[in-house]
């Protein structure tokens, strides 16, 4: 049950700035890296292109954004070197969108600074703690958890 010590609406803000604390840290060291102009919502782009690549209007789809959003999102990507567009082996009408090897890599040095942030925590909390975490969390969120479509549902 809610308090006054506790109000309801501080738990998601606290899930919020933890999420904000952890992406800006990741954002921070990939800058070091070599990877300066990547932004959170980039992730979820490379992400949702995924390995085989997809058409912007896919890519739209799996983002909750309009074809336009990504379309334009996908222009800035391709401009930054992280994104290319190519013809579609299957259909010569059809443009897909594919990750570059500079993509490639702000992906795996991510995944490799989200372990390290991961660390961190669990120098300051414990191990214990920070897999009850995970746990709880687990126990509490729905099991399609890794969805894209978070830029779509802040913008939407």
């Amino acid at each position: 049950m809610a308090t006054p010590d506790r109000p309801g609406f501080v738990l998601p803000l606290l899930l919020l700035a933890g999420f904000r604390t952890l992406i800006d840290d990741l954002h921070a060291e990939l800058a070091r890296q070599g990877h300066p102009e990547l932004r959170p919502a980039h992730g979820f782009v490379l992400q949702a292109v995924g390995p085989a690549g997809t058409t912007a209007s896919d890519l739209g789809q799996r983002l909750g954004v309009s074809k336009q959003a990504a379309g334009k999102t996908v222009d800035r990507l391709v401009a930054l070197d992280y994104l290319e567009r190519a013809d579609d082996p299957a259909d010569a009408r059809r443009k897909l969108v594919r990750i570059t090897a500079k993509g490639h890599d702000g992906l795996r040095r991510s995944a490799v600074v989200f372990d390290e942030l991961r660390d961190r925590w669990v120098a300051t909390l414990g191990a214990n703690r920070v897999d009850a975490i995970e746990d709880d969390l687990r126990r509490m969120v729905p099991s399609d958890v890794f969805r894209l479509d978070v830029p779509g549902w802040f913008g939407g």
